[in-house]
Order: structure tokens, then C-alpha cells, then sequence
């Protein structure tokens, strides 16, 4: 199934849990993530992170998983991030999503509002992998280094 701009698109059951919010949406034609509002109205001090309920259930089908992203704008704006970003949805799972708010800025308290778009929701094919237990890994160009051993910038 593709949508009007040709992009390949999959089914994903919906539950809203309070039918007062608006359900999951794309801003703009052709965008990865679909908005995700807040259930219920949350401060977050400087540092601190805290659970913002979605009012969203779904059904997404064997083969795929949710990401949850942070909203570029509320992180450049207001330095707010999802903690553990991207956040998984596995397909199996059927309970609200919630997203795990962080306030980053040293000074500056942040209300969220209850409707508002608090992180974006990315719909993606996965695959499963199967683990092979090897005495020796192929050697590679990269080898064994890690943490910025890529280059200098």
C-alpha cells in the first residue's frame, strides 16, 4: 500500500485511550514521524525528566517497531529530549505509549501542555537477527575501535 506521495505505507491499529486528544498525525506530507501529544499537563523543573502519558494504544503489526523520537523544535527551543531516544514500541506490546521527557536547561522550567506535540513516532520494518556463536570475528577496517576512533572531527 503506498499514500498520494508514492511512499509505502502499513496499517497500524489504533486505540485513544481519552478520545479528547487528537490521534497520532503527520505534520506535512512525506514526514518519518507522526506527532505524539500529551495526556495530561506536566512540569519539569531544570534536570528533570518525567513520564508523559500519550493517550495512545497500538497494534503494530510482527515485523515492525515505533521509535519515538524527540521533537527537533523542542529541543532547540527549549532544550527538552526524550531520554532514552528513540524509544522502543515493540509490536507485541499493546499498554499506552509513554514518552520519558527530559528538561536539559539549567535554568528554565517547562510546562507542558496537555494536547501538545511531545515526540514523534517512526513506524519501521525490522529485522530479526539470529546470533552465531564464532571463536573469530572477519577482520574489517574498522576493527576493534570505538568511541570517536573513526576520526578526528
Amino acid at each position: 500500500m503506498t499514500d498520494v506521495a508514492g511512499n509505502h505505507t502499513v496499517t497500524v491499529a489504533l486505540k485513544m485511550l481519552d478520545p479528547e486528544l487528537a490521534p497520532p498525525s503527520y505534520a506535512t506530507l512525506g514526514d518519518a514521524g507522526a506527532d505524539l501529544r500529551a495526556r495530561q499537563e506536566t512540569v519539569l523543573e531544570p534536570g528533570q525528566r518525567a513520564l508523559v502519558d500519550t493517550g495512545v494504544a497500538l497494534a503494530i503489526p510482527h515485523g515492525y517497531v515505533g521509535l519515538v523520537h524527540p521533537r527537533s523544535g523542542l529541543a532547540a527551543k527549549h532544550g527538552l529530549t526524550v531520554v532514552n531516544a528513540p524509544g522502543t514500541v515493540d509490536s507485541g506490546y499493546r499498554g499506552e505509549i509513554k514518552v520519558c521527557l527530559l528538561n536539559t536547561d539549567r535554568t528554565e522550567t517547562y510546562t507542558v501542555s496537555r494536547g501538545e506535540r511531545i515526540a514523534q513516532l517512526v513506524i519501521q520494518r525490522v529485522e530479526t537477527a539470529h546470533f552465531e556463536a564464532v571463536t573469530e570475528l572477519p577482520e574489517s577496517e574498522r576493527g576493534a575501535g570505538g568511541f570517536g576512533s573513526s576520526g578526528t572531527h
